[in-house]
């Protein structure tokens, strides 16, 4: 497992450790959900999404790629 270092406002910080003791879940496991949810994913994640929409559209694999970035962008902006 990696670590890194951010900065944050004290406000921000103060926010986030409160959210996670009311929550009971680790400030890291609010963080990775919210990187997730921002679209932020592993390289293997992107072959399976791409594997995933070949197999649903019967399509070539450039065909897929482009239809597997479209569906990221929709998911990033939700």
């Amino acid at each position: 497992m990696s670590r890194l270092t951010i900065s944050l406002s004290d406000d921000m910080h103060r926010a986030l450790k409160e959210t996670a003791a009311r929550q009971g879940r680790s400030i890291a496991s609010i963080i990775e959900e919210s990187l997730r949810l921002r679209g932020i994913r592993g390289q293997e994640s992107a072959r399976e999404l791409v594997a995933r929409a070949r197999a649903r559209a019967d399509l070539p694999e450039g065909d897929a790629i482009d239809l597997a970035v479209n569906e990221t962008r929709a998911q990033r902006e939700e």
